[in-house]
């Protein structure tokens, strides 16, 4: 019934488009129309039934897709058929990614491509270009509060430079990953602009108020994202006259996802992106994608509803495409964004493992990974067809959200801990030779987070500044354990630019006034091309840091226990500094690596008899596939050398 449905829906559409668009052959549409109909209907439904007018918005919402399917690339809808007969060609271990800023790392798009080299010399083939969107000159966020989503930023090129680049990194096996801004728009959009002006239709795109009434009711239970720059979640617009929810900062308006058009709307975005060569669309700050009176207005079940409602639509028009849920939440809500109710990834394919993250650096910080292995055994298992996005650092802050009972079964006290680990990370620990800033203090809650580069915050700079060749080799051993633990763990490595040639923080922020405040910046560089050259010099730090990562990537394409089928056993080890798992071959299960990481400044040792009976165990010979040497055994006590790590296999 809701095949017939759905050819009548579209037939409607058709007969009203120009008839040379209808040249196109639309089988495959038809076909994925009528397979993905009967959730598209129910989804919409379910957010939208109630309104008088859900028939016509029903209609345009096919129109949409319709649409932007005829304006497709052939050779785009070329890759769609071709992942659609391999559905799960992303869960393979051959994909390593990189994010970055495009003005930061090469001046602009052109730039980026002339840099395309780079990457395939390191072994990345998942390129991450941080916001491009059109932005205001001041008021950006970073990128992330757009006045036009249709367009690329002038400093950033054109829609034609973004062409070529998607392009050319196709021709090299590599994917394109974009961002599309879901939760919010710059005050300065043409939305924005027409409902200062009045106009009830995109008023409605919003939450705007005449009085505090509601707002007051919502602030109740909203937290404060930025709390030191952006208090509240509401502000007053003058123009209107009336308060508008903008709860990242007083320039980003929040998109109210109640209304239909606004889904539409955002909907036609992300397919237009995904028209331009995007391989993958990051969707930012999904976590806040519907608003309740009496809740945080996070993770709310509509705002599953709409990214379920996001992936079915997509996978009509652009199937080829993957989606990123950032939604640094806690890990019992993570792995929601996969699609709660589903065995294949229903919302989003990929998700941050910001939990991850974050234990590692509590490692780096006590030299203990008791609470990293709580914290990984509290991590809810992920969806079959979905996957992992490891870091070690990234554009944000590094926030501390672990679990308190977690903390607390580690043998710590939640707050305490806490304040060590920024404390810690920040400098003021009096053995800490970390150079990270504080970022988003809480004076309600005293929570804080940590900005600064992953070479600053594990000692390097300080390393460099005291000259000791013992201390700058102790930082590269601590960023090549960091790197090796996402590298191996399942899911897709994503290294953050800079990162691979051992860049420390820029204070140069300092001096600008739109970032003087967000010490975030503190970690988003201009690369120095004349220090990346140094990688060819060897024994510079920038030789051992990136040949150290070219050498782990290459070995992590090469194993095939590596690629992410829920192929993972966290091993119980008495040795509080280590950190074991296990990764099994989906293909042959007899085929194992043993992933071992020290955090201890001191050699570490790990009985190998008390694994029991898992693989590799069983003979006498073992090796380290990254490094292809022996390690030292003593009987069955494997040595572990300070903050290393061993891919061992038989």
């Amino acid at each position: 019934m809701y095949e017939q449905v759905s050819h009548s829906l579209l037939n409607e559409i058709l007969d009203e488009l120009k008839p040379e668009i209808l040249k196109r052959d639309l089988r495959h549409f038809y076909t994925r129309l009528g397979a993905n109909f009967y959730a598209i209907h129910s989804l919409f439904h379910l957010l939208y039934g109630g309104r008088e007018d859900f028939r016509e918005q029903m209609i345009r919402l096919v129109e949409v897709m319709a649409i932007q399917y005829i304006k497709r690339s052939n050779e785009l809808e070329q890759l769609d058929i071709e992942r659609e007969q391999n559905h799960n060609w992303f869960l393979s271990q051959e994909w390593a990614g990189m994010a970055l800023y495009s003005d930061c790392f090469a001046g602009d798009l052109n730039g980026l491509r002339d840099k395309l080299s780079y990457f395939n010399e390191l072994g990345i083939n998942m390129v991450h270009i941080m916001p491009i969107l059109k932005c205001p000159e001041g008021a950006r966020d970073g990128g992330y509060a757009v006045s036009d989503f249709r367009d690329v930023d002038p400093r950033a090129g054109s829609l034609d430079d973004l062409s070529q680049l998607a392009s050319s990194m196709r021709k090299r096996g590599m994917l394109l990953t974009l961002d599309v801004v879901v939760n919010h728009t710059s005050n300065e959009h043409a939305w924005a602009v027409k409902a200062r002006q009045g106009e009830t239709k995109y008023q409605d795109y919003y939450y705007i108020f005449q009085n505090r009434e509601i707002p007051d009711m919502f602030e109740e239970t909203m937290p404060e994202i930025f709390p030191e720059t952006a208090p509240g979640n509401f502000t007053w617009d003058e123009d209107m006259q009336k308060w508008v929810m903008t709860v990242f900062n007083d320039y980003q308006w929040d998109l109210n996802y109640s209304n239909p058009a606004v889904f539409i709307e955002m909907l036609d975005i992300i397919l237009f992106w995904s028209n331009q060569g995007a391989d993958i669309i990051r969707l930012d700050a999904v976590a806040f994608l519907w608003k309740k009176i009496g809740t945080t207005s996070q993770n709310e079940r509509e705002a599953h509803l709409i990214l379920q409602l996001m992936k079915d639509c997509c996978q009509v028009t652009a199937p080829a495409v993957l989606f990123i849920a950032e939604a640094i939440v806690a890990p019992v809500e993570i792995t929601k964004y996969f699609g709660e109710d589903a065995i294949i990834a229903k919302e989003c394919e990929i998700a941050y493992n910001a939990t991850y993250m974050a234990l590692l650096w509590d490692a780096v910080a006590t030299k203990s990974t008791t609470l990293l292995n709580r914290g990984i055994q509290s991590l809810p298992d992920k969806l079959d067809r979905a996957t992992w996005l490891n870091y070690v650092r990234c554009h944000d802050d590094i926030g501390l959200g672990f679990d308190d009972a977690d903390i607390r079964l580690s043998g710590y006290e939640p707050h305490a801990h806490r304040k060590f680990l920024v404390d810690y990370f920040t400098g003021v620990y009096d053995d800490s030779p970390a150079r990270g800033r504080p970022f988003g203090f809480n004076k309600k809650s005293g929570d804080v987070r940590i900005s600064g580069s992953l070479s600053s915050l594990v000692g390097l700079e300080a390393a460099l500044e005291k000259d000791d060749p013992d201390e700058i080799d102790l930082a590269i051993k601590i960023i090549l354990l960091l790197n090796s633990m996402i590298f191996s763990f399942g899911g897709i490595p994503l290294l953050y630019y800079g990162d691979e040639i051992g860049t420390l923080n820029d204070y140069s922020y300092l001096d600008d006034d739109h970032k003087a405040t967000d010490s975030r910046w503190l970690h988003r560089p201009r690369i120095n091309w004349d220090k990346a050259e140094l990688r060819y010099q060897h024994g510079s730090v920038e030789q051992k840091i990136f040949d150290g990562l070219k050498k782990m990537i290459a070995a992590r394409k090469s194993i095939a226990a590596f690629a992410d089928f829920n192929n993972r056993e966290l091993l119980e080890v008495e040795n509080p500094h280590l950190f074991a798992f296990l990764r099994t071959n989906p293909d042959r299960p007899g085929e194992s690596i043993l992933v071992v990481g020290n955090f201890d400044d001191s050699p570490q040792y790990l009985d190998l008899s008390k694994l029991g009976n898992r693989g590799i165990f069983e003979y006498g010979q073992i090796r380290d596939a990254y490094s292809g040497e022996s390690p030292n055994l003593f009987k069955d006590q494997l040595v572990i050398p300070p903050y290393h790590f061993y891919w061992l296999t038989d």
